[in-house]
């Protein structure tokens, strides 16, 4: 009988440790922050990386060129307009930056390819397929979202029609928060919304055709609902968001799906981390290591989110990983190098 117990013991000792155990290799231990460019007005919603270079955008209508992995930054004026950058976009062809509220802007290289004076234009996001396909995010001017569609590089968009897309539901509308209410792997797109109704929008085939998914995520207040999607691959998503009136509040705030986006369920609730605006698969991780950040503090899970343990108070809008070790953050007042140190 004794060595039963004992044997029960030390199955549920070494099965049931925390995955932040220092046994378990692989996971992040602690975490650097290097300053890369700050200014008291700076206010950034918007991060890209790819190879070699990254970019950032404003709300003051800057463009932010980084150099990798030196981290120069070279500061510029997108237009002489007072414009509010929240999103961006770098491909092969070119650099694009996507402005907020009506009359909305969206550049290539300095230029204007689109423009958009509806009284109630308001731009999210945008994300590119390839170098020649790319999509943008608004909230609805009819009775579904603004999606804007390039098959050419970015030289021209058009709006896809609403019967194209979902009907939406009153009050339900997108965040522009992060830039990362779309996720692209391959030619599978994802897309959230929040609000009155908070759900997850699905193409499988590059925004030729679409669903729409329920989620569990707290939901029903023009502040509530899903801020950030990401997904791994083609299966395994993660969704966080919150209320951004109540960042402290971790209620029915992180949902996991494993079959595509077309069921979520709730995970660490009314545990780990609040509201956060933005959250991000490590690479390389198995679809197991996630990082969130808000302004409230930078958070990491290392076990698909069912737990979470916060990093840094210092908190930013948004991040994207460079490698597995090393992302890129930006909020108030500093763009910075996140340093993540593995346990040995």
């Amino acid at each position: 009988m004794v060595n039963r117990v004992l044997f029960l013991f030390l199955f549920f000792l070494f099965n049931c440790q925390s995955p932040f155990n220092s046994s378990n290799p692989g996971i992040f231990s602690s975490l650097q922050i290097d300053t890369i460019f700050s200014a008291s007005d700076l206010n950034v919603r918007a991060l890209e990386v790819m190879g070699n270079k990254a970019i950032a955008v404003s709300s003051a209508g800057d463009l932010f060129r980084i150099s990798l992995p030196s981290y120069h930054v070279q500061q510029e004026r997108i237009t002489t307009d007072s414009l509010n950058f929240r999103a961006s976009a770098l491909t092969k062809k070119g650099v694009f930056a996507l402005s907020i509220g009506s009359p909305a802007h969206l550049y290539k290289n300095g230029q204007l390819v689109f423009y958009d004076s509806h009284p109630n234009a308001f731009y999210d996001a945008i994300h590119f397929w390839n170098s020649e396909e790319g999509i943008a995010l608004g909230d609805p001017t009819e009775e579904c979202l603004t999606l804007l569609i390039t098959r050419d590089g970015g030289d021209s968009w058009n709006k896809l029609d609403c019967n194209l897309l979902p009907k939406f539901n009153n009050g339900e509308a997108a965040f522009a928060a992060s830039d990362t209410n779309i996720s692209i792997i391959g030619d599978h797109t994802w897309i959230a919304t929040g609000g009155a109704s908070s759900r997850v929008l699905y193409s499988s085939d590059r925004g030729i055709s679409w669903q729409i998914f329920s989620t569990p995520i707290v939901q029903g207040q023009s502040t509530t609902g899903i801020f950030s999607i990401n997904f791994y691959d083609k299966k395994n998503g993660f969704a966080i968001g919150g209320d951004y009136t109540n960042p402290s509040s971790n209620y029915k705030n992180k949902i996991i799906s494993t079959d595509g986006g077309r069921q979520w369920k709730l995970v660490s609730n009314n545990k780990g981390p609040g509201y956060r605006s933005c959250v991000q698969y490590v690479p390389n991780s198995n679809a197991k290591s996630l990082v969130a950040v808000g302004k409230k503090g930078i958070d990491y899970s290392a076990d698909s989110g069912n737990s979470w343990r916060s990093m840094s108070t210092h908190g930013f809008y948004t991040l994207r990983f460079m490698n597995d070790t090393t992302a890129l953050a930006a909020g108030i007042g500093r763009i910075a190098v996140l340093k993540f140190k593995k346990e040995k």
